[in-house]
């Protein structure tokens, strides 16, 4: 039986790195190639923010709230980006991206893939 996430995508995985989506293995190699020919400086998987910190509320603590991108990427002119990959915009996704990018100053990249288009921001 294939294991598929609560999307309907199958889980890859590449280089001893495991990713959500076959997308996101796609990107990964893409990023390899780029980086190897020097279009870009490096780049890391999975790089994780906070949100919101844990609280407390009465006698209750308030977990975290903790978003975690797909890529980080260092452009050759050393601007940062941040990108994910998406099929579709979740709602949730949605409130945690206004959240990020309010709270770190930052423009999160949010990429979809079509046969026509290739990458595309969504």
């Amino acid at each position: 039986m294939i294991k598929r996430n609560k999307y309907g995508n199958r889980k890859v995985e590449v280089d001893g790195h495991k990713f959500d989506s076959k997308l996101e293995a796609r990107y990964y190699s893409e990023l390899k190639l780029l980086k190897k020919a020097g279009e870009i400086k490096d780049f890391s998987l999975q790089p994780k923010f906070e949100l919101q910190p844990n609280y407390k509320r009465g006698n209750k603590t308030i977990r975290k709230i903790t978003y975690s991108a797909d890529f980080r990427v260092e452009h050759i002119d050393g601007e940062i980006e941040i990108i994910d990959i998406k099929g579709h915009i979740t709602k949730e996704f949605a409130l945690k991206r206004k959240v990020l990018e309010y709270k770190y100053d930052m423009t999160l990249t949010v990429l979809c893939f079509s046969r026509q288009e290739g990458w595309y921001e969504i």
